[in-house]
């Protein structure tokens, strides 16, 4: 099968990668020549052919909305759109109204994964109809992780980035939860070796999970985590979470009080915000503010 797919940063690069791995064919643009395999948009759908599969992988807001807004005037009916960005739900809804009145097809991908995702697979959510989702399957099948899970049409459109977001919001109370659990080991003079004990959950606990793994990575790289500054961004989809449970009355505590605690982090250097920067930029590549 053949893919245009355009933003080739930490995850889209990797994502070219895995499905060419695969056996497809991917041609990629990005603004950053070096990475691209053409030079513009309209180099990427002249190249590819018909019916044509073009999946969006740029940050969210105004540079998802200026992809589609160009690639509708370039693309042809029956040709097909995916977003795998982190666009809000919201916006899914308006891009696919927008793409069918030319007679292009839109799917919704959220994706999961990070900078692991090239070996691991990517977890995929996808939301559209039937029949788009069928023509992009192949390439949902060459990015999913090995086996029979990581990969579900979720719904209609907008479900899949709203599953995305639903994952995200659970793990920024998971992040919380162990980065307070870690702060409350590290202050008890009683307890010697933080590191090993967060170690010794990795196997038969019921805690046990990739985010403990990373937690120990990020420790066996800096033990007390000295070298970072408790400051954590958010992404947005934590917000956005939060905003939804509001309209649909869905009480989420843990989700609302993980984000405020990342609020928190604007104001102090936070011992908490110091594991989950380090959390994030162990699954994502995210940035991490050094100490001065």
């Amino acid at each position: 099968m053949e893919l245009g797919l355009v933003g080739l940063g930490k995850m889209g690069g990797n994502m070219r990668e895995r499905i060419r791995r695969a056996g497809h064919t991917v041609i990629g643009y990005d603004r950053n020549p070096d990475l691209a395999d053409v030079d513009s948009l309209k180099a990427l759908v002249d190249k590819l052919k018909g019916p044509r599969v073009v999946w969006v992988m740029v940050p969210a807001g105004a540079a998802t909305q200026a992809t589609i807004d160009e690639l509708a005037e370039l693309l042809s009916p029956g040709d097909i759109v995916v977003d795998g960005g982190n666009s809000r739900w919201t916006d899914d809804e308006k891009h696919a109204e927008e793409l069918a009145a030319k007679g292009i097809g839109f799917v919704d991908c959220g994706v999961s994964g990070g900078v692991w995702g090239l070996e691991n697979g990517y977890a995929l959510m996808y939301g559209g109809g039937k029949e788009n989702v069928a023509t992009v399957q192949p390439i949902f099948d060459a990015l999913k992780p090995e086996g029979e899970f990581g990969s579900v049409h979720a719904g209609k459109v907008g479900a899949g980035h709203f599953a995305k977001m639903v994952h995200n919001g659970i793990e920024y109370a998971m992040m919380q939860a162990y980065a307070e659990g870690w702060e409350l080991l590290e202050k008890v003079d009683s307890v010697t070796d933080v590191r090993e004990i967060f170690r010794s959950w990795q196997e038969g606990t019921v805690i046990r999970s990739w985010l403990l793994d990373l937690a120990v990575n990020a420790l066996d790289e800096d033990e007390h985590l000295e070298k970072l500054r408790g400051f954590a961004q958010d992404s947005g989809e934590g917000r956005w979470t939060v905003e939804a449970a509001i309209d649909n009355a869905v009480p989420l505590p843990a989700i609302t009080a993980s984000l405020f605690a990342r609020f928190a982090s604007r104001q102090d250097d936070s011992p908490q915000m110091k594991m989950i920067a380090a959390l994030r930029n162990q699954f994502g590549g995210h940035a991490v503010e050094s100490k001065k």
